[in-house]
């Protein structure tokens, strides 16, 4: 089974995972996934990684459970092309959202370290939190989270959201 990665951000639950299926038993894995309620999923790999690993409906399946869903597929190892960063600012306001309002949010790439940790980690500074904490955070529970230099430094880079937006726990 998947191993899921969780943490709260913004009032919400922020989670990684590697792909589901990806260790052969895709039905189990949806289904662990699908058990969190997530509002929001965004899977990273690529449509070859979904089909090789018996994944390639795991659109619709989200969907089926209620579970909106988007692919941005960054290569292995990668970081976002062209493709990708005009998708972003729409994908990222919408998971932030639903992080400000308790949801639960998805990220996954094929073994959940590199691109998924990479892409949590964005999402944990554009949510305001500041980038040194963020890592240590997301490091402490899922210490191979973001996996390349590369990959860092597009995490890193993110703009953080104004103080007068960023939710604070009581």
């Amino acid at each position: 089974m998947s191993t899921i990665h969780a943490i709260p951000v913004g009032g919400g639950i922020l989670t990684t995972s590697s792909l589901p299926g990806r260790n052969g038993v895709y039905e189990a894995d949806i289904e662990h996934l699908r058990d969190l309620q997530p509002s929001y999923a965004i899977s990273l790999t690529t449509m070859a990684e979904m089909v090789a690993a018996g994944a390639e409906h795991i659109g619709a399946d989200f969907q089926e459970s209620g579970t909106r869903w988007e692919h941005l597929p960054i290569l292995d190892y990668g970081v976002p092309d062209e493709a990708f960063m005009r998708e972003w600012p729409r994908v990222s306001q919408t998971a932030r959202q639903a992080l400000t309002g308790k949801g639960r949010v998805v990220v996954h790439c094929k073994g959940g370290c590199g691109r998924s940790g990479m892409v949590a980690l964005r999402l944990m500074i554009e949510s305001g939190i500041a980038p040194d904490d963020a890592l240590a955070q997301l490091r402490a529970i899922h210490p191979q989270a973001v996996e390349t230099d590369e990959q860092m430094e597009w995490a890193m880079s993110a703009p953080r959201a104004p103080a007068q937006f960023v939710r604070h726990e009581d």
